[in-house]
Formats: C-alpha cells, sequence, structure tokens
C-alpha cells in the first residue's frame, strides 16, 4: 500500500485483525484442509446421475361430444332414464332398448320385433283382444249423442255432483305402463273394455287394458315403434284396428293391428311436436313439425294435401279441434300464444288466428272443452288460462304450479 495514503485509527485496528487472522490460518493449516475438500466435493458431485425434472401432469381437457363434430352417446340419446319401471322390464329393455336395435329407415316393423314386453305370448293376445272388437258393431246410435259436460249456462249440475273429498285413487287404478316418463295418454276408443294408452320419451307405446282377467296376467303391453319421446296419439274411434302415433325423431307412424305391422306414413328431418285429427275429417292428418310449421296430410293419397304454413314464431305443442264446430281449430305454442283458427280459410295467402291468447311463458297445450264453450290452456308462467264468450274473449287465469323442471304433460277436458 502506498505510503502516502493515510488511514484511520479504525483502519489500522482493522488490517492488523486480517493479517494476524491469516498467520494463524496458516499456523493450522486450514487453507490446504479446505482445498482438499473442496476437490473431493467436486469429485462427487461430478459421479452423481442427472436429474430429470418431472412434468407436471395437466388435467385433461373436457369438450363436449358436439364440439368435437361427434355423434351422441346413443345410450343417453332419449335422455336420462327414470327408474319407474319393475325390475323384470327394466332388465329386458337394459338389453333390447337401445338405438342401435331400432330400425330407423322408413321400413314397416312387426309388432312381435317392436314388443318390449315381459313375455312374448302378450303381444299376441293384445292383437287378438283389438281384432275382436273391430269385429263388433260399431257405436250405437247412442254414442252419437254427444253429451253437454261443459254447461257453462247451468248454475247447478246435481247429475255431475261429486263430493270431491270422497275420491280414492286405488291401488288397483295404478299401473306401470311404460318406463320413464308419460308424455301422451289416450283412452282407448271401446265401450266393451278400459284400456289406455300412453307414449313416454323414449319411444315406448304401452296398452293398459284394466279388465284384464288375473289369469291372462297384468293387462300391459309395451312396444317400441319410435327411438324418441312420442308427441302424439290417435285413434279412430271407428277404425279401432289402426292408431298413429308421431315422435320427435321426425317419423309418424301407422300401427295396423290387422297387418301386425308398425309402418312409416310420414318422415321428416324434424321433430314432429303435435298431431290432431278432426271430428269431421278422418282421412287427414294434421301435425306440426320443426319450428311452428303446420302441415295438412292425405291418410288415403298419401301426400300432404295443402303447403306448410308456420302459423308462430316457435314450436307448436298442440292442436285441438272443437267438437261443436268443426272449422274451429286451436294451437298452442312455445312464442307464449294460443291461436284459435277458421280452418275454412286454410287455402287463403294470408291465414290469420280469429283470436290470439297470451300468456308470459311457452304454452304447452291448449284443448277445447266437449261442449266447445271452454278454451284451457296450460303454460310454464304457473297459469291455467280458461277462455269462452262467442270469440272465446272472456279469459281468465287460474294459479297453479306448472315448474315441474320438464316438459309439462298434456291433458284434455271432457
Amino acid at each position: 500500500m502506498a505510503p502516502s495514503q493515510k488511514f484511520t485509527d479504525y483502519e489500522c485496528k482493522r488490517l492488523e485483525n486480517i493479517k494476524r487472522n491469516e498467520e494463524m490460518l496458516v499456523a493450522f493449516k486450514i487453507p490446504s484442509h479446505v482445498s482438499d475438500l473442496s476437490a473431493a466435493t467436486a469429485a462427487v458431485r461430478m459421479q452423481k446421475r442427472p436429474y430429470n425434472k418431472r412434468l407436471k401432469s395437466e388435467a385433461p381437457l373436457r369438450h363436449s361430444l358436439r364440439t368435437r363434430g361427434k355423434p351422441p352417446d346413443t345410450s343417453t340419446v332419449g335422455g336420462l332414464r327414470h327408474d319407474l319401471v319393475g325390475s323384470k322390464i327394466r332388465d329386458k329393455l337394459s338389453k333390447e332398448n337401445s338405438l342401435s336395435n331400432l330400425v330407423r329407415e322408413p321400413v314397416p316393423i312387426n309388432m312381435k320385433d317392436a314388443y318390449r314386453g315381459v313375455t312374448t305370448g302378450s303381444n299376441q293376445q293384445l292383437i287378438e283382444t283389438i281384432k275382436s272388437l273391430s269385429r263388433k258393431p260399431k257405436l250405437d246410435e247412442k254414442a252419437d249423442q254427444k253429451p253437454n259436460f261443459c254447461d257453462v249456462d247451468k248454475m247447478t249440475r246435481p247429475s255431475f255432483s261429486v263430493d270431491i273429498d270422497s275420491l280414492r285413487l286405488e291401488p288397483e287404478s295404478i299401473a306401470q305402463v311404460v318406463p320413464g316418463r308419460i308424455l301422451n295418454v289416450k283412452f282407448f276408443p271401446a265401450r266393451e273394455m278400459k284400456m289406455v294408452v300412453a307414449g313416454n320419451m323414449h319411444g315406448n307405446i304401452g296398452f293398459w287394458n284394466a279388465d284384464a282377467k288375473e289369469e291372462d296376467g297384468e293387462g300391459l303391453y309395451v312396444y317400441q315403434p319410435h327411438s324418441g319421446r312420442v308427441s302424439g296419439i290417435v285413434i279412430e274411434p271407428f277404425t279401432r284396428s289402426k292408431m298413429i302415433t308421431s315422435c320427435y325423431d321426425g317419423f309418424i307412424k301407422l300401427m295396423d293391428i290387422e297387418k301386425e305391422l308398425f309402418d312409416s306414413i310420414y318422415i321428416s328431418n324434424s321433430p314432429i311436436h303435435a298431431i290432431c285429427q278432426s271430428p269431421g275429417d278422418r282421412n287427414s292428418l294434421y301435425f306440426a313439425e320443426g319450428s311452428g310449421y303446420f302441415e295438412i296430410w292425405d291418410l288415403r293419397a298419401g301426400k300432404s294435401s295443402s303447403s306448410s304454413r308456420k302459423l308462430h314464431g316457435n314450436m307448436i305443442n298442440s292442436i285441438d279441434f272443437n267438437s261443436e264446430n268443426i272449422n274451429t281449430m286451436a294451437t298452442s305454442s312455445s312464442d307464449k300464444t294460443v291461436c284459435i283458427w277458421d280452418m275454412r280459410n286454410v287455402g287463403s295467402n294470408k291465414l290469420k288466428p280469429l283470436r290470439t291468447i297470451h300468456h308470459k311463458r311457452p304454452v304447452h297445450s291448449a284443448y277445447f272443452s266437449r261442449s266447445g264453450r271452454l278454451l284451457a290452456s296450460t303454460s310454464y308462467d304457473d297459469k291455467i288460462g280458461l277462455s269462452s264468450g262467442a270469440n272465446y274473449e272472456d279469459v281468465s287465469m287460474v294459479h297453479h304450479d306448472n315448474q315441474t323442471h320438464s316438459q309439462i304433460s298434456s291433458f284434455s277436458l271432457v
């Protein structure tokens, strides 16, 4: 260090301490031991196996089948199944009720192949029962006298008075006709027996003969002519051997008991939401498909008898005719309206409704009473609409909890 450089007393003392410490380290040979230890540590480090860093596993990205451009899972395409069927029927359906076993092409399906009941003999039993009814004389003359079930002008109806508190639902009046939720129910038009037909969300059509004898089993017959939810059932009262059903799969099928077949009479790329027949025209079938479109199908000619018409802004959920005025038709729609139409103007270019009834949410059904004086509608707005008057101008809303978290089952007035 240069002699001219001056240090403070503190710095001088610090330098002396450093020099003294270095002399002590040399005396104990510590620097040589430190160098030997460093060399040995470096050699061991060179011999260690190289460390591969483990890559962090990332959670797989979950994409729906739709976004990946793949078809839906056939096991759930008809919706989640409800466990509402007995163990025997449930086991049989799990094996035979898959979409892969259904004939989706427009070819006739033998009733025996479509049968999904527990015993195969029951299929032929139902066929023979309906054939025997078809061979009997039609409904007698009294059947043409339509009683006035809903005479709103009468203040009292003693012949129809019922003590509501006395009503009971007996166990023998309950049956699991089809698996899952029932969306449509129709009475089979026969005075000789009490039989109902039901359609569910899985494409099943079930028959329940409530008058079946004990030796004939429970009187339950289940078929699957469709691959999706059944949207409509039509049974011609004077041709009881034939029944028409519609489905969201775009098929309208005719069940012919005489031929023992389910045959396709109409096929669409759009879902069929509702079907109906007019009391005055049994040769035509009225149905709704797609987003608010209305069609008239000639059953004899096997073709459309008029061009398709868009009656609503959203899908039509029900079609019904006034039994006392067969030219009056009502439609309900998810566009929140019920429309009343004069079918005599169906051929005009600008078909307009006679009356429009508004709800606050989608309307699932609208049906005339037996007398034709009332029109009832159900909606997701928790209201049942009752329309009356000469032109159904008097509308009242009755509160009813319709929040079923699913489609509201259809009903008809009697």
